[in-house]
């Protein structure tokens, strides 16, 4: 997979993407609102180009208090990232070009106010999704946010993320209608957070056009 060239959908008005990319960022927002007064932390995951959180961060009130650390293994869409970072002035954001997979990229960061796992579920094993999810319980401070995407084809994983959201202490705050032509969920950390575990890995890409191989057709991450 050419992820460089995957994010050439985000240009199509009228692809499923952009219609997925818009739901993320209402979500992005509504946690920002939510969130408490002071510092925030956000990190991602996977974060690819960064327009999911830049172009929202660009002109929310609350940009100047937001400290993020954006992840992404691929350094053109890093790029891309820190143009978004400089041309918003987001000086508090940072880009790093490295394996998102890793839990040591983000134990500095951690519990944060905002995790973003977009673009991953569709891209790895069910054991490595419910390895994610149980990493949130680190990742994410009480009261914080996570923001996940998966596609809705079969086999229809969303309801069993959501399960394993629920049994390790997140509350659902909001989920995209079945018939929505993407899958995109936030669920609100009520539990205690666990301390990140040193050296992880948390999943390995397989990518959605190895996955389907072996399961009904599928779309994006």
């Amino acid at each position: 997979m050419d992820w460089r060239s995957w994010h050439d959908q985000y240009d199509r008005p009228d692809s499923s993407l952009v219609r997925r990319l818009r739901a993320v960022q209402a979500q992005i927002r509504a946690a920002l609102d939510r969130s408490p007064a002071g510092p925030l932390r956000v990190v991602s995951l996977c974060a690819g180009q960064g327009r999911d959180l830049l172009e929202v961060l660009a002109d929310h009130p609350r940009r100047d208090d937001v400290r993020a650390r954006l992840v992404e293994l691929d350094p053109r869409n890093t790029a891309f990232a820190e143009e978004l970072v400089r041309a918003a002035g987001l000086h508090q954001v940072e880009v790093v070009t490295a394996d998102a997979s890793l839990t040591d990229q983000y134990r500095d960061m951690a519990p944060a106010d905002l995790v973003l796992v977009c673009g991953v579920f569709g891209n790895v094993t069910d054991a490595d999704i419910e390895r994610t999810v149980d990493a949130c319980t680190a990742l994410c401070r009480n009261g914080g946010t996570v923001v996940w995407t998966r596609h809705r084809g079969a086999p229809d994983r969303v309801p069993l993320v959501c399960e394993w959201f629920r049994t390790r202490g997140f509350e659902l705050e909001w989920l995209s209608e079945p018939d929505a032509g993407f899958g995109v969920g936030a669920h609100r950390f009520i539990g205690a957070p666990q301390p990140v575990a040193p050296a992880a890995r948390l999943f390995t890409f397989v990518g959605y056009d190895v996955l389907r191989r072996t399961e009904e057709p599928a779309g994006d991450g």
